[in-house]
């Protein structure tokens, strides 16, 4: 698999995402999916490097001559999703499809693994691959850093597709992009009783009203107005008959935020409403968090180099507003810096999404980009090593 043209490397590009797409995996089920991965970089001479994953691939290309390692990451997983999109790839397997996009993500990296693999011998560093699982359950970057793929790696990419923006467009800036994702499940306990008695129990019901309503004012009244927070509340269960007063009320939702000390203050004020508002009532409650990923924030120096990049292969670059959604890119920028980006899709739906479906046009254009980027980076921490750095090189 060399020499790819332009229009040879986009057909190859669609027939892996289409494959992908007809057999979507969800979160650490993505066997078959890894299977193909490994195939397809096996038959372009790919190297893949084993650090004990039960799914998702590592692989490398370069590092002929030593130098530096950058990593380039694509999610892999699908979504328990009913596809309606009436394509003729459609997903074959009921009740799971590829919602969000992550066959465009691996095939587009594929690609660049291919793009990468053909000029091997200039690159001065290596570029690791890495085909992540399990993104949708905020767990497959752990196990990525985990296994030790991470270890020696001085800068990271990846992207999310962006339905919003055109194809040949690319989002990117310094700073946060996606927010830290945080679910809570609050349960109040109270006192059953017939509803014709109210006093003779403690109704959970008026208690968790009270507090979902009191919660509102966390974000008006404890963040600043030049941050911002997000508590939603999305599910309330209490009771099984019309006329019994439960003992239990249990709601749940989510927080999303930017800046980690935001989110640190909103989660004690959090505690603070709910166990205060309980005690008004005179019932008891718990907050139980399920940890989400932190906030995706990108490294200045790195988004400055995307942006280059992207514009002398003759794409727009724009600096899309930070999503509210979750993203587990963030545990890597934890560890290493790096930069993730958005990159134009023109697609019919948001994410997750039944119908969700994107212009394949702009697989070519990914992979081309994080070719490009991964041999700048290379190319730029090598030079960086080298005494005096560029200048006396080019003195020399």
């Amino acid at each position: 698999m060399s020499g790819f043209s332009a229009g040879a490397i986009e057909a190859r590009l669609v027939e892996i995402r289409r494959q992908l797409h007809e057999h979507p995996e969800l979160s650490h089920e993505e066997f078959e999916t890894t299977a193909a991965i490994h195939g397809w970089l096996s038959e372009a001479g790919i190297r893949i490097v084993d650090y004990g994953l039960k799914t998702g691939v590592i692989a490398e290309v370069g590092g002929l001559h030593g130098g530096p390692i950058v990593a380039v990451r694509a999610d892999i997983d699908a979504l328990p999703i009913q596809e309606e999109t009436g394509l003729s790839f459609a997903s074959k397997t009921p009740g799971k499809m590829h919602a969000c996009g992550h066959d465009f993500h691996t095939a587009s990296i594929l690609g660049t693994a291919f793009l990468l693999k053909e000029r091997e011998q200039e690159l001065r560093g290596t570029v690791r691959f890495l085909f992540q699982p399990a993104e949708e359950k905020a767990k497959g970057a752990g196990q990525i850093i985990a296994s030790g793929a991470l270890e020696g790696v001085e800068a990271v990419f990846g992207m999310h597709n962006k339905p919003d923006l055109p194809v040949g467009t690319i989002g990117i800036k310094d700073g946060p992009l996606m927010a830290a994702a945080d679910g809570f499940v609050v349960e109040v306990e109270g006192r059953g009783t017939h509803a014709a008695v109210p006093e003779a129990g403690l109704d959970p019901i008026v208690t968790a009203a009270h507090i979902i309503t009191a919660l509102q004012s966390i974000v008006s009244r404890s963040v600043s107005a030049l941050d911002s927070a997000v508590i939603s509340v999305t599910r309330l269960h209490a009771g099984s008959a019309w006329n019994v007063i439960s003992d239990k009320a249990v709601f749940d939702g989510t927080l999303r935020t930017f800046d980690e000390q935001v989110r640190l203050t909103v989660r004690e004020r959090f505690e603070q409403v709910v166990n205060g508002v309980a005690s008004a009532f005179a019932t008891k409650a718990s907050v139980k968090w399920i940890e989400g990923p932190p906030a995706v924030v990108n490294d200045e120096s790195w988004a400055e180099q995307a942006a280059v990049t992207a514009e002398a292969l003759g794409l727009t670059v724009v600096k899309p507003k930070p999503s509210p959604a979750g993203e587990d890119f963030a545990f890597y920028l934890k560890e290493t810096a790096g930069v993730f980006v958005f990159l134009g899709t023109a697609g019919p739906q948001e994410w997750h999404h039944p119908a969700f479906d994107l212009d394949e046009a702009a697989l070519p254009i990914a992979a081309s980009f994080f070719a490009a980027l991964a041999s700048d980076a290379l190319r730029k921490l090598a030079d960086e090593r080298l005494p005096g750095g560029r200048e006396h090189l080019e003195i020399i």
